[in-house]
């Protein structure tokens, strides 16, 4: 029996390639992520190397807590079982007039991972509504396999790539997936999915945490995650570690050592490296 999703939401979700909404953490948890998010962007980017963009749960007792959040591993066991490495994480935030965007695309275009049973849970820390630039996603389209993507660069476009997917779409079949903050959705590796312009009063703030089974492999080379649920049996990912404190130390080396195997895997064969 499922933990949390009802059968209809998991049917919905294989036939669609998203569900959503799902309430995960209640208004405080949410304020303690945004503070402590904003506290380092503000003071401690140096400390870091400059970058506050993959795996930042590896820094933060609170976003530690939220890839562990029981409802939300509750509903990735739903769809991919009880074995659970969080292989990623990473913010998008558009501050308040941020013309940037997100690129229709598939996340699986450069992971390098050996399966499709990889979901994207995307946790509002602020609200994503249709003004401040929600996330779209074109149902059914996880069913069509990988699509060939174009490398722009753009400036404008998030993605580490300014990636696109080369194909034509039609936007008009999209949905917009509005959150408010502490709830979140879950999207499939291969859905088709981008967002727009934050024209709203606040900035908007998603916190997108990829989920995988411990079965999977990097056919990229060696990679690590975090073990969040369940056991490893597999060996295939070097076990990463939770932070001791925030910033500390040890949690800083932590997770400048994780994202240089990260990123060597996600810039692999690049014309150029963002951070």
């Amino acid at each position: 029996m499922p933990k949390i999703l009802t059968k209809a939401a998991i049917a919905q979700y294989e036939r669609d390639g998203f569900y959503h909404p799902v309430c995960a953490l209640d208004a405080d948890e949410v304020a303690n992520c945004r503070r402590d998010v904003e506290k380092v962007e503000r003071e401690s980017l140096d400390d870091i190397g400059g970058a506050f963009r993959h795996k930042p749960h590896l820094l933060l007792k609170s976003l530690d807590a939220a890839v562990r959040n029981e409802k939300i591993l509750d509903a990735v066991e739903d769809l991919i079982g009880p074995d659970i490495f969080v292989w990623a994480s990473l913010f998008f935030t558009k501050d308040i007039g941020d013309t940037r965007y997100v690129g229709w695309h598939q996340d699986s275009t450069y992971w390098g991972l050996s399966g499709p049973e990889v979901i994207t849970v995307w946790l509002a820390i602020s609200p994503a509504t249709v003004q401040s630039g929600a996330m779209r996603i074109l149902p059914g389209t996880h069913l069509g396999g990988q699509i060939a993507h174009r490398e722009t660069y753009n400036k404008q476009n998030i993605l580490t790539r300014g990636q696109e997917i080369e194909t034509n779409i039609d936007e008009d079949k999209a949905v917009d997936i509005e959150l408010a903050p502490g709830e979140f959705s879950l999207h499939h590796v291969r859905a088709i999915h981008g967002s727009g312009a934050n024209h709203a009063d606040d900035r908007r703030m998603g916190f997108a945490i990829r989920y995988i089974p411990t079965h999977l492999h990097q056919i990229h080379g060696r990679d690590s995650a975090l073990l969040v649920r369940g056991k490893d049996e597999f060996g295939n990912f070097d076990h990463e570690t939770s932070p001791d404190g925030d910033l500390s130390e040890q949690a800083i080396a932590n997770y400048i050592a994780a994202n240089e195997s990260h990123n060597s895997i996600l810039y692999s064969g690049a014309a150029e490296k963002r951070t």
